[in-house]
């Protein structure tokens, strides 16, 4: 309000950030920091770009849904003078003024690979229920994690099997009967057989006494843009068993929990090719928040976000191109890690990885942990050492680009505020102030950077290359449309700035060793849905997709990793139910570790400093429960 000053203005002042680097305690750290550095293949030159000031017009895409959407979908499929005019109006040409680009070459590749260094090497820590102790029995809004199954299964008060038989029920799809279970809006398919063998396995070695790791017996699911073994990947779309064929191996971080004893529910709901960021689905249908039914979940993991929130599973496989990961996880109140590029697998994109989502930040870290084990298979991924195996310690800094954080709406910015306040005046963490250029334009070079190669990749998949859009759903045909409109010099300025934005980040990065550039995950509380006409043939608008996606772009094009962690609750503008808010962390590259760190302390903000702790959602499954009761009705 003009006059007054709040005070997060007061404690973390724009412009100079002396009053932090001129502390003599926090000069000695950032030398130590720096004398002992982490080396990289790959890594970008430290250049501080010139000082751009931020800039932020309105969007003013048009809005379809319904009829509509059908109706224009198809017009745009065809008018390829439509999709020009749709592309230019998106601001995709954005980038043709920015004059400093001049002096960058392009970066095509944004993978930045931490080298192992015997030096700072540690042995690497153990996937285990002493490494991963249990929360409190009483916290408010307590989730069941993947060390208390593990617990239950060595006493023998669960089983497996008892835990398989108590969630298929629920998650399963029934097209015969038309009878589904009540959570299974949130799966594509799952393999009954499959999975009652896996729980038969794994009940058996803990009656041996020999489970194959912390993982085994705990149930999973994977997002549909994952493989795994005997299943279709359809990533959202109608199966076409012509073009979509089963697969015959799992993809790397799901053989890595299998090999770990994870039982796989099956394929979970996404938005359509990872699209666009509600997990509006008229192809499978559209899960609704657990928090507030009247609210999208996010996506395009909006199946595993759900998943996790209603407590049916403490973690699933997800994948980020644009936020994906960390947009649900910030919508559904859970966790969600984004990792480095390359750094768990070889998607075939310049900006989308894969990654785990959950309940607690303890299987955050053990699904992690597991699934980025290198893969002596994968030329680059192979060359990154196993996580946990640095003793490297930083300094507790976080940066904030105050101009760009301040773009939240209220509740959302007061909430993360908190946060950093917390973790500044509990935690002992030095708050800087940091400039970023071109974050305009940058999150508009990533969108039409991922668009393209979505359209050039889903033309290749395709029999028929002159009619590759007639069988996405209609929101989808308009995306990729446009995005097809891409000319090569934009996407080759799009590059540049990617290159620019690294190097400047690498500067941000040795200028602060242990640096995490904090903001919300969304600036948005939440999305919600417009009207019960939406979920059936979708919705098209193209400002709330560039307004929620605002911070999570820049990981995705320079590779950062990046984590979103629940930190409190808004009052919904409609249905009921509170929203939950997420805030993100975004590190160097190599750096998950350091923000697993600060994610555990964000948990603890969360469980005692928050009025009211955690909340879980209305509908949120007792797995255990029905479980123990299976058991006691002896079916075990």
């Amino acid at each position: 309000m003009d006059g007054e000053t709040s005070q997060f203005d007061r404690d973390f002042p724009v412009g100079t950030s002396d009053h932090v680097t001129s502390s003599s305690e926090l000069t000695q750290k950032m030398e130590q920091a720096r004398s002992r550095a982490q080396r990289f293949y790959g890594y970008p030159r430290p250049i501080e770009a010139p000082y751009i000031p931020f800039t932020k017009s309105e969007d003013a895409n048009p809005v379809f849904s319904g009829f509509i959407l059908m109706v224009g979908a198809w017009l745009v499929s065809k008018l390829g003078f439509v999709q020009k005019f749709l592309w230019k109006n998106a601001g995709f040409d954005g980038l043709r003024k920015l004059k400093p680009l001049r002096k960058y070459t392009e970066r095509w590749d944004p993978t930045v690979i931490p080298l192992v260094d015997p030096e700072s090497r540690s042995e690497e820590r153990k996937a285990d229920s002493e490494s991963f102790p249990m929360l409190p029995e009483n916290l408010l809004g307590r989730y069941l994690s993947a060390a208390e199954y593990h617990a239950m299964y060595l006493s023998g008060q669960l089983t497996p099997l008892a835990v398989a038989e108590s969630l298929i029920p629920l998650i399963l799809r029934d097209p015969k009967s038309g009878r589904n279970g009540s959570h299974s809006i949130a799966f594509i398919d799952t393999h009954v057989d499959a999975v009652l063998t896996a729980a038969k396995e794994s009940t058996l070695r803990y009656q041996k006494g020999s489970p194959l790791s912390i993982l085994d017996g705990i149930p999973t699911a994977i997002k549909d843009e994952s493989d795994v073994k005997g299943y279709r990947t359809t990533q959202g779309r109608k199966v076409n068993q012509d073009l979509m064929k089963i697969a015959e191996k799992s993809s790397w971080p799901v053989q890595k929990w299998e090999e770990a004893g994870a039982i796989i529910l099956g394929k979970v709901n996404m938005h359509e090719l990872g699209a666009d960021t509600t997990n509006n689905n008229p192809n499978w249908g559209t899960p609704r928040n657990p928090h507030n039914d009247q609210y999208y979940t996010g996506g395009s993991s909006g199946g595993p976000a759900y998943i996790v929130s209603a407590g049916l599973c403490p973690f699933v496989l997800g994948s980020d191109g644009g936020g994906s990961i960390r947009l649900p996880s910030s919508y559904c109140g859970v966790y969600g890690l984004k990792p480095s590029h390359n750094r768990l697998e070889d998607t075939e994109s310049t900006v989308t990885v894969t990654g785990p989502l959950a309940g607690t930040i303890a299987d955050l870290e053990i699904a992690y942990r597991l699934a980025a084990a290198p893969n002596p298979d994968d030329p680059t991924c192979a060359l990154f050492a196993p996580p946990g195996s640095s003793s490297r310690s930083y300094p507790k800094v976080l940066g904030i680009y105050k101009e760009w954080f301040d773009r939240a709406d209220l509740p959302v910015k007061k909430l993360c505020e908190n946060v950093i306040s917390y973790c500044k005046d509990k935690l002992g963490y030095e708050v800087v102030d940091i400039n970023i250029p071109c974050v305009t334009e940058g999150q508009l070079a990533e969108s039409f950077t991922i668009l393209t190669e979505m359209a050039v990749r889903a033309r290749a998949h395709v029999k028929n290359p002159r009619d590759w859009l007639k069988d996405l759903n209609p929101a989808n045909k308009v995306l990729l449309a446009v995005g097809a409109q891409t000319p090569g010099t934009d996407y080759f300025l799009a590059q540049q700035l990617r290159n620019m934005l690294m190097q400047h980040l690498a500067f941000l990065y040795q200028k602060y060793p242990g640096l995490i550039i904090v903001t919300p995950t969304t600036p948005n509380a939440g999305w919600p849905i417009g009207s019960e006409a939406d979920l059936k043939h979708g919705i098209s608008d193209g400002n709330m997709t560039i307004r929620n996606m605002e911070y999570v772009w820049m990981a995705n094009l320079c590779g950062n990793p990046a984590i979103s962690c629940p930190v409190g609750y808004v009052d919904p503008v409609k249905g009921k139910g509170k929203i939950p808010i997420g805030i993100m962390g975004m590190g160097e590259w190599g750096s998950e570790d350091l923000l697993l760190g600060w994610g555990k302390e964000c948990e603890r903000y969360l469980n005692e400093a928050y009025p009211g702790g955690r909340q879980r959602p209305a509908n949120w499954q007792d797995v255990v429960a029905i479980a123990e009761a299976k058991m006691e009705g002896g079916n075990k």
